[in-house]
């Protein structure tokens, strides 16, 4: 019960926490004048990764290797079939040209190369360089395309504008991105303890409980977003936020974790890395076919999540 009780607390601070993190980083990027394209591919998209970067780099630091890269594949699993088939299911998710052109077979290839690397069950230390060397390679693309694209760039702006209410002022903006990153870190060290303990209580791997609990509350404040932004038909918004974080977790998170730790991973990790890039590929075929994720491919992906987690337990 005390095991259960911290996962409880951790994961709903985390999910607090990381919010006001993310909201005071971008208010303070807005009132240092920083381009709102910076802002937006680099300072929004490695905040809304900051749940599985702070969970997965303390777990791997920790000796927790299983739980870290059970966190990166099950919530890249998550974000597309929990994530956006719950959001598809609140409204028909339409996606932009130059989305399905630049930012899914981004998503795509940067899925599949985190699962060719990993493939063996092991991260080395070069993987973890190639994965980090992608990482520096795509978001220096987002930027260029952000910077030189009149529609990438309101894409991003827009996103930047639902963070630029109320208070843009340095000081107070920089006191709640240093809180909400202070209390992120305290939500994920909480979280991991009672994801060890209750693995070693209930007898299943830190793997299982990294691919499934874990990782679906990491995702959790993508999915309210996602389910948040559909409601107000901001769907290009939803897509491109989960890409995103796919992206970074695949990349930058996963590279961080593997240069930190080479240790062989849990033979389930196979499994659920093909669940990942099945997860992934499906994705982008729905979104490819008529250039929207309706109701129906959103009950698809919400029963696939549902078959995946059963196959993992």
């Amino acid at each position: 019960m005390i095991d259960l009780l911290l996962l409880v607390v951790g994961l709903g601070l985390l999910t607090f926490a990381a919010d006001r993190f993310v909201l005071g980083a971008a208010r303070l990027s807005t009132a240092l004048r920083l381009a709102p394209v910076l802002i937006g591919a680099l300072v929004i998209g490695f905040g809304t990764s900051a749940p599985e970067l702070l969970v997965t780099t303390l777990a791997t630091v920790q000796g927790s290797q299983d739980l870290a890269f059970g966190n990166v594949v099950g919530s890249n699993t998550a974000n597309v079939l929990l994530v956006l088939g719950a959001a598809a299911l609140m409204s028909p998710l339409a996606v932009e040209a130059a989305t399905l052109r630049r930012e899914v077979p981004l998503m795509v290839g940067s899925v599949l190369l985190l699962a060719l690397l990993t493939r063996d069950r092991s991260v080395s230390t070069l993987d973890a360089v190639l994965l980090l060397v992608a990482a520096v390679g795509v978001i220096g693309f987002i930027v260029w395309v952000g910077l030189r694209d009149r529609a990438a760039a309101a894409r991003l702006e827009a996103e930047v504008a639902e963070y630029e209410h109320g208070d843009v002022k340095a000081l107070p903006s920089a006191l709640l991105a240093l809180a909400g990153l202070v209390g992120t870190l305290a939500g994920a060290q909480v979280l991991i303890l009672g994801a060890t303990g209750l693995a070693r209580t209930i007898g299943l791997s830190e793997a299982v409980i990294g691919l499934t609990i874990v990782a679906v509350g990491t995702s959790l404040p993508e999915l309210v977003t996602a389910v948040a932004a559909a409601r107000r038909r901001e769907t290009d918004l939803v897509v491109g936020n989960i890409l995103g974080s796919n992206i970074f977790n695949s990349l930058p998170v996963a590279g961080a974790a593997g240069l930190l730790d080479t240790l062989e991973l849990d033979p389930a990790f196979p499994i659920s890395l093909a669940v990942m890039v099945v997860a992934v590929v499906l994705t982008a075929v729905f979104l490819r076919t008529g250039a929207r994720l309706g109701r129906r491919e959103g009950a698809v992906l919400l029963a696939l999540f549902v078959v995946g987690t059963v196959v993992l337990f």
